[in-house]
């Protein structure tokens, strides 16, 4: 019985090495976009989750919620900056990264 996954698979892919995967990983890691690019591009996002979350509270709200409320916000804010930190957000629009 011919398995799926092996069907597509060609014998210079079986004769790759754990080195041989590794060297990729080094070449394709400077896909993505710098530590503090990326931050700068989350930064205004965050700081409006975090200026709504004050104002709800200052509105009078329980604090209890604005620890439900800010979970949500910062785990976002964390995603959004891991996507642009990895590449994966620039490698879905089809553009060209600008090299440095």
């Amino acid at each position: 019985m011919d398995d799926a996954a092996e069907r597509g698979m060609g014998a210079e892919n079986r004769a790759r090495t754990t080195a041989d995967l590794l060297e990729d990983d080094e070449e394709e890691a400077d896909v993505g976009v710098d530590r503090l690019r990326a931050a700068k591009y989350v930064a205004p996002f965050l700081f409006l989750g975090l200026f709504d979350l004050v104002l709800l509270l200052g509105w009078g709200l329980d604090p209890l919620w604005g620890f439900m409320i800010l979970p949500p916000i910062l785990f976002v804010s964390v995603l959004a900056w891991i996507a642009f930190r990895t590449g994966f957000a620039s490698e879905r629009t089809g553009q060209e990264r600008p090299q440095n």
